[in-house]
């Protein structure tokens, strides 16, 4: 009889070696790419490029959530600052120039699976030279590498608000007071702890109509510590409204018709007898300067000239004549600044 037509199904020995060698590969290929993503990609030098990237890109939001940037209660009492440091500078639009041209210089993995990543970056007009130092964490889906720093990257800027209360960095006006309470909101002067992503360049100054601070530059490094001193100072338009105030006020003094105008800054006393109202004009009024002192903008005292015309009466000979003098005097005075931005003045 002819053959039943039925196949075999048997396998060769050499089907199955040829299909498992090709999974061997398969998944030799899959750690082999994994490995590498793990090396680039998802690799500690990685980790600190997308970071120094973000500041570069002013994504504050991205920066300032990277693992391991964020400081914890324990870490800010260790930095002597108090829980509600001010994080108003972890902003976009704040940060003057970020890390440019970034290196990684080395990648140094330790036996506790830490790693300290080394780069050069330029900030600004200076390259600089950083090392980081960061750890493992979970993995990503278990198998991808994810990283945190072990010793955050922020910087802490004192800021020294010099005679006003507010400054401005980078496009951001803050006020150096609010986070403070009591006879601190008094101080002429406030000296505030901020924390600033760093590394990166931040530009601080003050514009308005009567005060104005000449900027200053500040280079934040990672993990330090750095002070900088707004110094607002008087405009020529606070100057020159304190002098058109002292002006009036001596023009006002000036219509006394006594030889000692009340609460005025001259006067004569004359030995014979008045006999008529005496009549007081200003020759030159004292020119207003301003300094800083210690709670206020004063004036120190400046000399004036007030001149008085008085009809007398000679008790020698009983002779009448018009007295004709000029009268030096000084005038001192502080201002400050209301809220409001109107000026109070204290003669002294």
């Amino acid at each position: 009889m002819g053959s039943s037509g039925v196949r075999d199904s048997r396998v060769s020995p050499l089907s199955v070696a040829g299909w498992a060698g090709l999974a061997v590969l398969v998944v030799g290929a899959f750690f082999a790419a994994l490995g590498a993503l793990n090396q680039t990609v998802y690799g500690a030098s990685s980790f600190i490029e997308r970071y120094l990237s973000a500041i570069a890109a002013d994504d504050i939001a991205t920066a300032s959530t990277t693992p391991g940037v964020a400081l914890d209660a324990t870490e800010l009492e260790a930095l002597g600052l108090p829980a509600d440091v001010s994080t108003a500078m972890l902003r976009t639009g704040v940060v003057d120039s970020g890390p440019e041209d970034v290196r990684i210089m080395s990648d140094i993995a330790h036996d506790d699976g830490t790693h300290t990543v080394t780069a050069s970056y330029r900030l600004d007009a200076a390259i600089v030279q950083s090392s980081f130092d960061v750890r493992p964490i979970e993995p990503l889906y278990g198998v991808l590498n994810r990283w945190e720093f072990a010793v955050s990257p922020l910087a802490v800027v004192d800021v020294t608000a010099a005679h006003n209360p507010l400054f401005t960095v980078g496009a951001l006006t803050l006020d150096a007071r609010a986070t403070k309470s009591g006879d601190e909101l008094a101080a002429f002067t406030q000296v505030t702890p901020y924390l600033a992503i760093a590394p990166a360049v931040y530009e601080f100054s003050y514009s308005s109509g009567l005060l104005e601070a000449v900027p200053v530059t500040l280079q934040a490094d990672a993990a330090a510590r750095a002070a900088v001193t707004v110094d607002a100072q008087p405009t020529a338009a606070f100057v020159e409204r304190v002098q058109v105030n002292v002006d009036e006020f001596l023009a006002e003094c000036a219509t006394q018709t006594v030889l000692q105008p009340a609460e005025c800054p001259f006067g004569i006393e004359i030995d014979d007898r008045v006999v008529g109202p005496p009549q007081w004009s200003i020759v030159t009024e004292p020119q207003v300067t301003l300094t800083p002192g210690e709670s206020s903008f004063d004036m120190p005292p400046t000399e004036g000239v007030a001149h008085i015309s008085v009809e007398v009466q000679s008790l020698f000979d009983g002779d009448r004549f018009t007295l004709e003098e000029d009268r030096p005097f000084t005038l001192a005075l502080s201002a400050t600044i209301k809220p409001d931005d109107s000026i109070s003045i204290q003669l002294k």
